[in-house]
């Protein structure tokens, strides 16, 4: 989703800057906000998706040897965060709409997206649109702004009592221990980068409800673009982050660019390299599995022995 918010929100907003011409006219009004307050709900409900699988981890009895879930699992949970924050998000398609305004000074006539649902709406559809809007702000702080925060601090900070009470000497000399705080530095760093990005548009929306009358459109505009801007470096900061503090999926996209980048071409050695990879795999999955090894895996296969 953050791929989408930046290969398509952000050549409209541009676009719009510099020419003062809405791309795609009503239709990037609605699909812009729609795709922004989609991707806080994705980011909000998956860092408590995160925060939730860190608190089973930190809580099995065999947490070493806890089993790898299933992916049908995996994919039934991104569905319904995906499904469940572009649901929250249809009010967005329903406010905004598309305003054509001539500028004073230069005469020239821009266009702008403007709060205001419209009035060709069913009554009761109407009114549950303007419901919206007046608790839009509230709404934002809450849900996407507090809830991700509250809970992630909230895991940890139980996930740390809990293992405070166990022998911590076992738990950090580990391979596994080792794996579970990269995972919970991840996290961290995630839901710091995402309060940054997201403090000044919670501060900036509750400025504006209380003193918008007494500022000008101007500073608003200028306001609401500094806000779109904090989501799009979030956007960008996110995967890269991801990348960096996640080794097996920052090793994992480093692999399929260069394999991409050699053509995949297979060889000798490259099937030697894969061998070896795929031994090292399955030796190192096995902790996360309860049955041990019946026989070791044979080595006299790789290579000459030594």
């Amino acid at each position: 989703w953050d791929f989408l918010i930046l290969f398509f929100c952000l050549p409209v907003v541009i676009f719009n800057e510099i020419t003062k011409k809405r791309l795609l006219g009503d239709t990037s009004c609605r699909i812009v906000p729609f795709m922004e307050v989609s991707s806080l709900g994705v980011t909000t409900f998956s860092l408590c998706a995160l925060g939730i699988d860190r608190f089973h981890a930190a809580t099995s009895p065999q947490a070493s040897t806890r089993p790898i879930e299933q992916c049908q699992s995996i994919i039934a949970k991104l569905a319904v965060i995906w499904v469940g924050s572009m649901t929250l998000s249809v009010p967005e398609i329903l406010l905004w709409q598309l305003t054509q305004d001539t500028s004073p000074v230069s005469g020239v006539v821009t266009e702008y997206c403007t709060m205001k649902p419209s009035s060709n709406l069913p009554e009761s559809i109407y009114s549950l649109v303007l419901t919206y809007q007046n608790a839009r702000m509230w709404w934002y702080f809450g849900c996407y702004f507090c809830l991700p925060i509250l809970f992630t601090v909230s895991c940890q900070l139980v996930t740390r009592r809990i293992r405070g009470t166990e022998k911590k000497s076992e738990c950090r000399a580990t391979k596994h221990g080792q794996c579970e705080g990269h995972l919970n530095c991840t996290i961290i760093a995630l839901t710091v980068i995402y309060g940054l990005c997201a403090t000044p548009e919670n501060v900036c929306n509750i400025v504006v409800a209380y003193m918008s009358p007494d500022m000008s459109k101007q500073t608003l505009d200028l306001l609401n673009l500094i806000n779109q801007f904090f989501l799009f470096f979030k956007c960008s900061v996110t995967p890269v982050l991801l990348l960096c503090l996640c080794r097996p999926l920052g090793q994992a996209f480093m692999d399929c660019c260069c394999c991409c980048c050699e053509g995949c071409g297979p060889d000798t050695t490259s099937s030697e390299s894969s061998a070896d990879s795929k031994l090292k795999t399955e030796m190192s999955s096995s902790i996360f599995f309860d049955k041990p090894r019946e026989t070791p895996p044979p080595l006299l296969a790789l290579g000459t022995p030594c």
